[in-house]
């Protein structure tokens, strides 16, 4: 099964309800600083269901109903369900103008500049990993991305996911996997160059396209 929705689904529909989800995390984010009290408290609860997903299937399963109220696809579940941990990991603001469409390797670049090799070395890790080994690569990068305080935009994000994560067992999504990898490696370069610490691409891309 590729990324695609199913026949049944129409593709705008899930895109919206996409949206809507990722939309979702920023209020939760905006509502934990929010002057009604129990609005907060209600965020920060989800905000740490969220965060814990990571940490067992049991914590998993207590953060299934804040993602199945946007009523994923089913090949998607798992997908937004790790974006969300995502973003409890490095929880944000909505994007700005200036950080519309900032992509993991544009924002990881951006890190580059500040904490050279460490960087580097986490970008090229998760832009050469397979996909099963993606998660914990992904866990870390926006980790680091956390403690440097740079934005990404969690709508590219989850789109770029579907596509990275999603099942695919005779490899027919290989090619779209591919260029979001080159895509975030351009993206690194072009954000990191002027700090001399542009990653090895030849690692990131010659990878073999992953599969799950």
């Amino acid at each position: 099964m590729n990324a695609s929705p199913a026949p049944s689904e129409n593709w705008a529909a899930v895109r919206q309800r996409r949206s809507n989800f990722v939309t979702y995390l920023y209020r939760l984010h905006r509502d934990m600083s929010s002057d009604n009290k129990h609005a907060a408290a209600q965020a920060r609860r989800s905000m740490a269901l969220l965060r814990r997903c990571f940490t067992g299937q049991r914590q998993e399963a207590d953060a299934y109903d804040l993602v199945f109220d946007f009523d994923p696809p089913e090949a998607e579940q798992h997908i937004w369900l790790l974006t969300a941990g995502l973003f409890a990991l490095h929880p944000q603001s909505r994007p700005q103008e200036h950080d519309r469409k900032t992509s993991l390797g544009a924002a990881m670049g951006r890190l580059a500049k500040e904490r050279g090799d460490s960087a580097k070395r986490r970008f090229t890790q998760l832009v050469s990993v397979e996909a099963q080994a993606m998660p914990h690569y992904l866990r870390q990068a926006l980790q680091l991305l956390r403690t440097g305080s740079v934005p990404i935009d969690f709508y590219r994000l989850l789109d770029e996911l579907t596509e990275l994560l999603a099942d695919d067992p005779r490899s027919l999504n290989a090619d779209r996997r591919q260029r979001i990898r080159l895509n975030w490696a351009r993206d690194y370069h072009r954000s990191s160059r002027s700090a001399g610490t542009a990653p090895d691409v030849s690692d990131a891309t010659s990878a073999a396209p992953a599969t799950t």
